[in-house]
């Protein structure tokens, strides 16, 4: 046997050992076995590098040092989920599904496990890169720091497609963690305060070798790609246990909501025998043609809901409200408590959310108070321990001026906050406006932070978000913590931003109501900032999807000079705002005015692109049948009810390929 093929053998034994330890764990060799095999190996591709091989069971220890992650955009988003906490949450979501989808529903139940998600994509059965979830949008390269974790297939088995993504939870088992920190506090350092905060920085550590030392484990559970050659969500996670990777066993086909809750019921109880945190279980549709037909809103796909387990509550004293001011002026009243322990981390601060929900719990400053954490992320007070009140204390009086600028505050008609008129003016008000301008999923500017935002502007050297483009070198070296490499990033990352597309540009101005979406739907309606600045609150609200208060609000936005003067300066710098010549190609009005349903399975096109290509050319996706429906692009196994809906409403059905025609796509 040649000295190459010796090689190949030993990985591939290694592997399966490392694959019956770590994903089925059944050993079936001594760690002592398997280091001598390991150790042979290491020293054979030392000898002949000619026969290196990057995902080589020899890799897994680490070694590589990362002193900045590439940020990596995701090839198919991670949308979050939608939570629910109850049975009614749930029956709630039934019928709106069942309002979507033809035929019976069928339910895969897996548990939620607490940890930090992460994206591995595989091609041709290779590991070639491992993305952190991020904004859903774009994550940070940890691949060599995954490459460490042992229940990750460097390579797989079996019959898995050329190339898809696989998703899922980067854990730290409760053995583990405890064993680290018995180790550190015999060390004399401060223990970890969590598993699932452990692991997520764990990711994020420069030396994959330090990553190595540390029990990790890698849960699968979502497989994401093209042409898989999958039919279901319980199907896909038996074919990911094939192909190597570790798959939870616990999840379970239900037929019913009550089936549903009878497994949530159980692993309530149950969850805490688990080795790993979690806080819930993940309810998806089973069938993915149905999936496909239920889409996904702007944040989360409608196929899928997390049902939360009851947060766990502790009660302390609140000390103190002090009140924050938002980039829009919003008013948010913070609980300041006596420092608890809730659910592995220090709290010490609530929101107290508005006006109406300190009156409701009628809180007072030294009240002891019950909180949660909502979702066990987020902490929130509940209630208060009336027997516990001190009999003089006084009901809390909300605050009717800025705490920043001392303007009276307004409360609108219809709306829960207080808000700070004081729009150009109030300091907090103009730092959060330039925070969102240059953040991630805004104008995403390199080398430009919150907290340098707010040294600028506190600085006098910016006063809204058109100065940036006026900033030196020479202007901000003199910051604190700025180095010449930095604020050199700092310059070439604004100079970068003005190839932004027009729509994450109008996201960034921070009109207020208009989000991602309405960006988008406003950008694709009106091609330029001067449409948009021109048109009047009835034209705004002719738009699909926009209502009166966005049209108010958008309006206003452009009838107040100084926005008008800072849009026509980012006009003068070249900051992208009106839809470039490559984005309106193939875009056309031909549709403009139609609603239309897309349902079924497609042969030439897939759903998404057919749904593109509505919007492109003007068009509407619905996702229901009704009497304002154009007509329904239908593909095979259009289901029986859509087909008696519309042919009850008289409305057309076409295949695809007559769609296509339409549009000129033949």
């Amino acid at each position: 046997m040649n000295i190459k093929q010796h090689i190949q053998n030993l990985r591939n034994v290694l592997r399966e050992h490392n694959y019956n330890y770590y994903v089925l764990d059944n050993p079936t060799i001594s760690d002592y076995d398997f280091d001598i095999k390991l150790k042979e190996l290491q020293e054979l591709e030392a000898k002949h590098p000619e026969f290196f091989d990057a995902n080589s069971p020899s890799q897994r220890v680490g070694g590589e040092v990362t002193k900045n992650f590439e940020t990596i955009a995701h090839e198919h988003r991670m949308y979050s989920l939608d939570n629910s906490y109850s049975k009614q949450d749930l029956q709630d979501w039934e019928t709106r599904i069942k309002k979507l989808v033809d035929g019976a529903i069928q339910y895969t139940c897996e548990l939620k496990y607490d940890g930090a998600s992460i994206s591995l994509t595989y091609e041709n059965g290779l590991l070639t890169k491992a993305v952190t979830r991020g904004d859903g949008f774009q994550g940070d390269n940890v691949t060599a720091n995954v490459k460490t974790i042992k229940s990750v297939p460097l390579q797989l088995k079996g019959d898995y497609p050329p190339k898809f993504d696989i998703r899922g939870e980067i854990v730290l088992p409760f053995d583990g963690f405890h064993k680290m920190n018995e180790e550190r506090i015999a060390l004399g350092e401060e223990p970890y305060r969590n598993p699932r905060n452990t692991a997520s920085g764990s990711l994020k550590l420069q030396d994959s070798a330090e990553v190595a030392k540390r029990p990790l484990e890698c849960l699968l559970y979502n497989i994401t790609g093209a042409n898989l050659g999958i039919t279901t969500q319980f199907e896909s996670l038996e074919k990911a246990r094939q192909w190597g990777f570790k798959v939870p066993d616990a999840a379970k086909l239900a037929n019913s909501i009550d089936d549903v809750l009878e497994f949530i019921n159980y692993w309530n109880v149950h969850r805490h025998d688990l080795p790993y945190e979690t806080d819930g279980v993940v309810v998806k549709v089973n069938s993915l043609q149905q999936q496909e037909e239920l889409g996904y809103t702007a944040k989360a796909p409608r196929w899928a809901m997390a049902y939360k387990f009851k947060a766990e509550q502790v009660s302390t004293r609140l000390n103190e409200i002090t009140y924050q001011v938002g980039r829009t002026g919003a008013i948010t009243p913070v609980a300041n408590l006596e420092p608890v322990e809730l659910a592995g981390t220090t709290v010490k601060r609530a929101s107290l959310h508005n006006a109406d929900q300190i009156e409701k719990l009628d809180i007072r400053v030294g009240d002891t108070v019950f909180v949660e954490k909502g979702g066990e992320i987020i902490p929130k007070i509940i209630a208060v321990d009336l027997t516990k009140r001190n009999p003089d204390s006084v009901p809390t009086q909300y605050i009717t001026h800025c705490p920043e600028c001392q303007t009276e505050l307004v409360r609108q008609e219809g709306e829960a906050q207080h808000y700070c008129p004081n729009y150009n003016g109030c300091k907090p008000q103009i730092i959060g406006r330039i925070q969102h301008f240059i953040s991630r999923k805004a104008m995403d500017i390199e080398g430009l932070g919150g907290e340098t935002v707010a040294l600028l502007v506190n600085e006098g050297l910016i006063d809204n978000y058109s100065d940036l483009y006026e900033l030196t070198k020479e202007q901000v070296l003199p910051l604190e913590r700025m180095a010449e490499k930095s604020a050199e990033n700092l310059v070439a990352g604004i100079e970068v931003s003005k190839q932004i597309p027009f729509e994450r540009v109008l996201f960034a101005l921070g009109i207020r109501f208009v989000g991602e979406t309405v960006a988008k739907k406003l950008a694709k309606h009106y091609k330029s900032i001067d449409a948009i600045a021109q048109a009047s609150e009835e034209d705004l609200v002719n738009v699909d999807e926009i209502g009166v208060k966005i049209a108010q609000s958008v309006t206003a936005f452009f009838q107040d000079e100084k926005n008008v003067s800072i849009v026509n300066r980012l006009k003068q710098f070249g900051v992208q705002l009106e839809i470039s010549a490559d984005q309106l190609k193939g875009q056309t009005n031909i549709l403009q005015g139609q609603s239309i349903v897309v349902t079924g399975v497609f042969e030439s096109i897939s759903r998404n692109d057919l749904k593109k290509l509505i919007e492109d050319n003007g068009g509407k996706v619905s996702n229901s049948i009704s009497s304002k429906t154009s007509y329904i692009v239908a593909g095979a196994n259009m289901g029986p009810s859509k087909k008696l809906k519309a042919e009850q409403l008289n409305i057309d059905i076409i295949s695809e390929y007559e769609f296509l025609q339409k549009v000129d796509r033949n």
